[in-house]
């Protein structure tokens, strides 16, 4: 393809070693797709005779068809997805397939292709998440009074219920969503037309492109155009905060199904044994979920290096972002699916919640509120139920086994309606608010989810 420059051949070693074609064949239906649009406006514009289009479009569809069956041989020595399909287009259509590259470089192409092939990805792990947060307010709604204790520092600290913890889940998940439809926005406007750098001098039609393409328009310079590759650091930084979430869920399973916690349970289906301890079931799905973010978040990391020395405008470098980008997007999507499964599939241990909740004194913060409300500085109150705790540590009890007597030798506020909010219901019950963790502020929230959840925008 520049052979008229060049006086020797191609060293087998560099062909091999420039050759992008193993892994970016994968957007070949994309650069189809972007191919027939521009034929499409070269015809328009008369650059193309419309037998000549014909021909084209007869041919790439013939290649269509044989990429999806399989059946398409790819070269190494063409270098990459374009001139693959351009070689083999010309093979079938003659002289009409030479002029296809007309007013355009594989500069704009593969950044067409890549938004193409992103937006299609986004689509589809946007559903993704869109059953996820569906899995998680299902969940949410079967245990609203389901007690366990809450936690900081992983230490126990107030109680709530497991469906106020899976909200705090669900609102991870919609932001995640939220991001990544932020993302589609900016990313959908098309290079084509942009050619190596500089634009073309032959009469395109820019518009007419990006909207057959299905773009809200054509991006605005073509330097940056060919350069550009922010919405693909973009949806792989949006991709690797959603992994960082799904990664803490996963801790929490992992901590939830051991011994220790005893909280939930995972059906077989979703773990492992051991190859020498029969009695062992490992929760290694949330675990692989777990290693495979920080896959994802080296990606990102990698992405910002790749771009952080490059001068204006298209680098060979950038040959190097579609497997960080496609692996990226396989990864979320795949780690997407198998949790929301888990999510549906795990089961609670509600006694070995409640148990878990009834130790650690969570319920230390309503009795300070307790006698904050009768004139109790809230500092002096902190003091009075620290000393309260370390009286119920020496004894073994808990804040509602310790005597009444007890209580009013520390502050003659505290009277026998103490243990009405010493109780674990009557703990979560009291933060009736929007967020709380009261059963009715929970269904509420649930409520308010599902129309979230049902929002195309």
């Amino acid at each position: 393809m520049w052979g008229g420059r060049f006086a020797e051949p191609t060293d087998a070693l560099v062909e091999r070693f420039t050759a992008s074609v193993d892994f970016d064949q994968r957007l070949a239906l994309y650069d189809i797709q972007g191919s027939i649009a521009h034929a499409e406006m070269l015809a328009a514009g008369g650059v193309l005779s419309g037998g000549e289009l014909r021909k084209i479009r007869s041919g790439l569809s013939r290649i269509q068809r044989d990429v999806e069956a399989g059946r398409f041989r790819w070269d190494p020595a063409l270098e990459d997805v374009h001139m693959n399909i351009e070689a083999r287009l010309t093979e079938i259509a003659g002289e009409a397939g030479k002029k296809l590259h007309t007013g355009r470089s594989r500069n704009d192409q593969v950044a067409t292709d890549v938004r193409l092939f992103l937006r299609e990805r986004i689509d589809g792990i946007d559903a993704l998440l869109t059953d996820l947060m569906a899995a998680l307010a299902d969940r949410a709604e079967q245990h609203t009074e389901t007690v366990m204790p809450g936690f900081t520092h992983l230490q126990p600290a107030q109680p709530v219920t497991f469906g106020h913890h899976l909200m705090a889940w669900f609102e991870m998940a919609s932001r995640d969503r939220d991001r990544l439809r932020d993302c589609r926005r900016r990313l959908n406007l098309s290079p084509l037309g942009s050619a190596a750098l500089a634009g073309t001098t032959f009469p395109i039609d820019r518009a007419m492109t990006a909207t057959s393409l299905g773009f809200d328009g054509p991006t605005n310079n073509s330097l940056d155009a060919v350069s550009d590759r922010d919405f693909l650091i973009e949806f792989v930084s949006v991709a690797s905060m959603a992994m960082m979430h799904l990664s803490r869920w996963c801790e929490e399973m992992v901590l939830w199904m051991s011994q220790q916690f005893g909280f939930i349970h995972l059906p077989d289906a979703y773990c492992t044994g051991s190859s020498i301890m029969p009695q062992k079931k490992n929760p290694d799905v949330p675990e692989i979920v777990r290693g495979k973010a920080a896959r994802v978040m080296g990606h990102l990391s990698g992405l910002l290096v790749l771009m952080k020395g490059q001068p204006l405008a298209y680098n060979r470098d950038n040959q190097e972002d579609k497997e960080a980008l496609f692996d990226s997007a396989d990864t979320l999507a795949d780690c997407l699916a198998v949790i929301t499964e888990i999510v549906r599939a795990m089961e609670p241990d509600a006694e070995a919640m409640r148990g878990a909740a009834e130790e650690g004194f969570g319920t230390a913060t309503d009795l300070a509120d307790y006698l904050v409300v009768r004139g109790v500085p809230f500092r002096d109150a902190h003091e009075i139920v620290g000393q309260a705790v370390a009286h119920a540590i020496e004894r073994g009890l808990t804040l509602s086994q310790l005597a009444l007597d007890t209580y009013r030798g520390l502050s003659p506020q505290i009277d026998e309606d103490v243990y009405e909010v010493l109780t674990l219901e009557g703990s979560i019950s009291a933060r009736d608010h929007v967020g709380g963790t009261a059963p009715s502020a929970v269904r509420a929230a649930i409520r308010a989810a599902r129309e979230r959840i049902d929002a195309t925008e």
